[in-house]
């Protein structure tokens, strides 16, 4: 797979392109964080890196190896291009919200690539986590940002924060998404 023009490419595009390379050379992931949000949001929130949850356990060597066929270098815990302002970082299985595994996962047709991500209901959780957990209020706007853009499960985001022990928290989420 050759990328050309991957300075023009949108974020949306970018992830769809290394999720398609990564799983034709076996290595299935799953797009989290807050380029879901991007996405989600139609860009209203900007995110600058790709957090892959890989779906199994895989030798980071070979992801390395592969991702430097495509001029990806690794800096740190992240790989970075010279060419692009995004950064890609890989988060070790299982894919997870919260203390519960992710049962969904949505599939986006962008161009001819497929791309693996969380559902907007389990994108929410994803933020709403960081809030409940670190008190990180700007996982908070984007967990509304991301409820006024899409039809997100509120039984279920209620479900889940109360096994998460953070039923007042979601009573809060809930009163600002009124507002």
């Amino acid at each position: 797979m050759k990328i050309k023009g991957l300075k023009n490419l949108s974020v949306k595009e970018l992830a769809a392109y290394i999720s398609e390379y990564l799983r034709k050379n076996d290595i299935e992931v799953v797009l989290t964080g807050g380029t879901c949000v991007s996405i989600y949001t139609k860009n209203k929130y900007v995110s600058l890196d790709l957090d892959f949850v890989v779906t199994r356990y895989i030798d980071m060597k070979k992801i390395k190896k592969l991702l430097g066929k495509i001029a990806f270098k690794e800096k740190g815990r992240h790989f970075k291009h010279k060419n692009i302002e995004y950064f890609i970082e890989f988060i070790p299985p299982p894919l997870s919200v919260g203390e519960e595994s992710v049962k969904e996962i949505s599939e986006i047709k962008v161009k001819k690539y497929l791309l693996k991500i969380l559902s907007p209901t389990d994108c929410v959780k994803d933020r709403l986590a960081a809030f409940y957990h670190w008190n990180d209020r700007q996982s908070l706007y984007q967990a509304l940002m991301v409820c006024k853009e899409q039809d997100v499960n509120l039984n279920e985001l209620k479900r889940w924060s109360k096994n998460e022990g953070m039923i007042n928290k979601f009573l809060d989420f809930k009163k600002e998404l009124l507002i």
